[in-house]
């Protein structure tokens, strides 16, 4: 596998984690109500805590969608440029 076909790949992560992430927001930012009754069914907490828990829960995931996608990504755009 050439270093080419690994920043394609990581692209491709890139794109389908952002979108991911876009999606989570969105069903949580509409429909907080509904996801609430859902998931306080499984883990009792109050309102307030499920939407810090929620945000802090998507910002980890952006965290580690940056580390671990983009960062590798741009970094082998950059070796790979002449390429």
């Amino acid at each position: 596998m050439t270093l080419i076909e690994i920043r394609n790949i990581l692209g491709w992560c890139s794109l389908i984690n952002v979108l991911l992430i876009a999606f989570g927001a969105l069903l949580v930012i509409a429909l907080r109500s509904e996801m609430y009754k859902i998931h306080s069914k499984f883990f009792p907490m109050d309102e307030q805590q499920y939407s810090a828990v929620m945000f802090s829960c998507l910002g980890l995931y952006k965290l580690l969608i940056v580390v671990f996608n983009i960062v590798p990504y741009i970094a082998l755009w950059i070796v790979t440029a002449g390429a």
